[in-house]
C-alpha cells in the first residue's frame, strides 16, 4: 500500500481537516454545467477536455506542457500546493488529473473517495459559488517515468517483467465492441474493467483494496512486475493508474491508449 507523508485517498468526512493543513488546492474535474449546478465549497474547476490533447486518433494524449502550465497557473497551483481532486463519475477524471500532475513533476496530490457522488449523498455542504483564486506561475518538470508510449507497450509484449492492464469493458477487450479501425487487445494484456474497482452500493467509493489487490494478483499484476495501464483515451485508466499507485505498484499509463493502438495498421492485436 502507498506510504507517504500524506494519504492519497481521502474520505469525504476527513476533507475539512485536510483543508486546514495549509497550502491546499481543491479541484473538481467535471463539466462547467455540472460544476455550476453544485460542487464542494472552495473548489477550482478543470474541465476534462483541458486534460487531453484532443488530436485524432490519439485524442487522450497529454497536452502540450506549456498549455498545462498555463492551465494550472490559472487555478493557482504552486510547487508547494497539496492538490485534492474529485470528479462526479467514480474517479476516472480525478485519477487522470493525478496522473497529469505526476507527469508534470507535482506528486503531492490526493483523491476524494467517491468524489462528488459520495460528498453529496453523505450530506456534506454544496456550493454554486465560484472561488476567485489568485493566479501563479507554475513551471512543470516533466516526469516521463509515469508515461508509457507506443514503443513501451510494444516492448511489453515479449517482456515477462511487464504486464499491460486493460481497463476497458470486456466487450472492448475481446473486440466484440467496435471502437477503432481494429478491435481487441494488446497481446498478453489482462483485463480488469475500471467499473469493477467501484462499489456501486457505496457511493462509487473504491471497493475493499485487499479484494482489488487479490484480483489483480490473480491476473499477474503484482509489485514484482512493471504495469502499463490504458483504456480508450486514458480516461477510465486514470482510476486504474491511481489504484495502482495506491497499492504501491510500479505503474505507468499509456495515454495513446486504444484510440492510438487500434487505429494503426501495423500494431499487433489479439
Amino acid at each position: 500500500m502507498y506510504s507517504g507523508e500524506y494519504p492519497i485517498l481521502i474520505e469525504p468526512e476527513d476533507l475539512s481537516a485536510c483543508l486546514k493543513d495549509g497550502d491546499v488546492l481543491l479541484v473538481a474535474v467535471c463539466t462547467r454545467k455540472a460544476f455550476d449546478s453544485g460542487h464542494i465549497p472552495g473548489s477550482a474547476l478543470i474541465e476534462p477536455t483541458e486534460l487531453i490533447c484532443g488530436v485524432k486518433p490519439a485524442v487522450g494524449k497529454l497536452p502540450d506542457i506549456s498549455m498545462l502550465e498555463k492551465l494550472f497557473s490559472s487555478i493557482g497551483l504552486k510547487q508547494s500546493s497539496r492538490v485534492i481532486v474529485y470528479d462526479d463519475e467514480g474517479g476516472g477524471w480525478a485519477g487522470r488529473l493525478i496522473w497529469t500532475l505526476d507527469a508534470l513533476g507535482h506528486s503531492n496530490s490526493a483523491l476524494i473517495n467517491g468524489g462528488f457522488v459520495a460528498w453529496q449523498n453523505e450530506g456534506f455542504p454544496i456550493s454554486v459559488e465560484q472561488v476567485d483564486l489568485p493566479t501563479t506561475e507554475f513551471n512543470a518538470q516533466l516526469n516521463d517515468s509515469v508515461i508509457a508510449d507506443i514503443d513501451d507497450v510494444s516492448r511489453s509484449i515479449d517482456d515477462e517483467h511487464t504486464i499491460v492492464w486493460d481497463a476497458r469493458a470486456s466487450e472492448e477487450y475481446t473486440g466484440t465492441k467496435v471502437t477503432a479501425l481494429r478491435n481487441g487487445h494488446v497481446p498478453g494484456a489482462v483485463n480488469l474493467d475500471w467499473i469493477n474497482l467501484m462499489d456501486s452500493d457505496n457511493n462509487l467509493k473504491l471497493r475493499d483494496l485487499n479484494e482489488i489487490k487479490y484480483e489483480l494478483e490473480q491476473q499477474g499484476i503484482t509489485e514484482q512486475v512493471r504495469v502499463i495501464t490504458h483504456c480508450l483515451t486514458h480516461h477510465r485508466s486514470g482510476l486504474t493508474y491511481f489504484v495502482g499507485k495506491l497499492l504501491g505498484l510500479d505503474i505507468r499509463a499509456y495515454d495513446g491508449s486504444w484510440s492510438e493502438w487500434g487505429n494503426l495498421p501495423s500494431t499487433p492485436v489479439e
